[in-house]
């Protein structure tokens, strides 16, 4: 699984065109934005979102925002690399000390009809930075609810109540795991998934994300 991530991550490399991540324009070395994007990107303080401590890479909007919805919805797993770039900084520089690396996880529909999880993508990109394993496949979505885009705060925790499930009880016990998304919104998805893990016996859980909505 390690090795086949390890490819799967240099086909991504070598397919990721040599653009900003936010509007194509032409960028060198390993910039993730453009100059003009880069300079609308904002900071997203260290804070905690549904009792879980959450890292973000930046605030949701602008560039930052229109690089996570391509990614997400536009079927450009490629991005998962420079957005990447951006955790790995984010992780670095919160000095996350995990023992585990866990993605989000999509129900398999939606799996199905993206082709890929772009949360275990962008997790692929920080396991080695913060020095832990990733699992891809103790927690899962047992249930499909359609996107939340459109809910308010109240409609998403609904939703998402119950969605998450770990395979194997106590299968995380005594260990501090680290959930990757894409986006940190009212903190639903988070509160669900780390419902699970607690319920599993995780000792602590936090998430690292590439935007928090503020």
């Amino acid at each position: 699984m390690a090795i086949q991530g390890q490819v799967f991550s240099a086909i991504l490399d070598l397919l990721s065109p040599p653009g900003c991540a936010a509007c194509d324009a032409p960028i060198g070395g390993r910039f993730v934005f453009c100059q003009a994007c880069a300079e609308a990107v904002l900071e997203s303080p260290r804070t905690r979102v549904a009792g879980v401590e959450v890292v973000a890479a930046g605030a949701y909007g602008g560039p930052l925002g229109d690089a996570v919805r391509r990614l997400k919805f536009s079927d450009r797993p490629d991005l998962a690399r420079p957005l990447g770039e951006l955790l790995r900084t984010a992780a670095l520089r919160s000095r996350l000390k995990p023992d585990l690396v866990v993605p989000v996880p999509l129900h398999p529909g939606r799996l199905i009809e993206r082709g890929y999880n772009q949360a275990a993508l962008l997790a692929r990109r920080v396991v080695r930075t913060v020095a832990a394993p990733l699992d891809l496949d103790g927690l899962v979505r047992i249930r499909s609810n359609g996107p939340q885009t459109n809910l308010n705060a109240a409609a998403r925790a609904a939703n998402v109540r119950g969605a998450f499930h770990v395979r194997g009880r106590l299968a995380f016990a005594g260990l501090h795991v680290l959930l990757v998304d894409d986006v940190v919104t009212t903190g639903a998805t988070l509160s669900a998934c780390a419902t699970a893990l607690f319920a599993a016996g995780a000792a602590t859980v936090a998430m690292l994300a590439v935007a928090r909505v503020e």
